[in-house]
């Protein structure tokens, strides 16, 4: 008989994690604003920047796509004010660069994700963000392999709250003994062990001492883990 329960799941966290926000795409969004809207590239992107900065956690407390929708609305009328744009020109500047649009995978995230899919492993997303991640994911080409995606503020329990991880793993119907954590945060992968998860830190800069520093890593670990169980 097995010494631990199954493996069934992968969970991983979004940010840093399966994907990234590229600082590029800053700069195409910048020269875009300048071709469009004819506004200095350099000030547009330092607007669009520092705007997020300002920003960055005011969506703490949404829960649904309205409130959501509400918020990026706020949003792109205060970024109009700082660029001068008129409303028809800020409606086109939030369609064309929506929040999704910075958004890349992380090298190897589709092949990983797929392999333990293959491997018949349930994978799933943990992330402390706003109701929207099914499109986040959908950005970045990840959709179509995640069973079960949680954004946090959906839920009303953030991370490293043990709710937050209790949540999905009832979402992704396994105990959390069955499920593999994955995140960039130390804090958030101490939590994952407590509530009884295997849980390992990843670092994609290389620095972390016995971090994953490759989300290709993912693989061998969790080989190892199905073969103790």
């Amino acid at each position: 008989m097995p010494s631990h329960p199954p493996l069934r799941a992968v969970l991983f966290d979004r940010d840093d994690t399966i994907a990234f926000t590229d600082p590029g795409v800053y700069r195409e969004a910048a020269l875009w604003g300048h071709a469009t809207f004819g506004i200095d590239a350099r000030s547009f992107g330092e607007a669009l920047r520092e705007q997020w900065n300002r920003r960055a956690l005011d969506w703490w407390d949404l829960r649904t796509q309205e409130q959501e929708d509400t918020f990026w609305q706020a949003y792109g009328d205060e970024l109009a004010g700082t660029l001068g744009l008129n409303g028809e020109q800020t409606a086109q500047l939030m369609a064309t660069w929506p929040y999704e649009a910075y958004m890349k995978p992380v090298p190897n995230a589709r092949a990983v994700l797929t392999a333990l899919r293959a491997r018949g492993l349930k994978v799933g997303v943990l992330s402390n963000t706003l109701p929207s991640i099914d499109r986040t994911l959908q950005a970045v080409g990840l959709h179509d392999l995640v069973d079960v995606a949680v954004a946090t503020c959906a839920v009303g329990v953030h991370k490293p709250d043990a709710g937050a991880y209790l949540h999905a793993a009832g979402a992704l119907g396994v105990q959390p003994g069955e499920v593999l954590f994955v995140d960039d945060k130390q804090e958030n992968v101490e939590a994952a062990v407590a509530v009884g998860m295997h849980a390992r830190l990843i670092d994609l800069s290389g620095q972390a001492p016995g971090a994953l520093h490759d989300l290709t890593q993912v693989l061998g670990l969790v080989d190892e883990l199905v073969a103790a169980c």
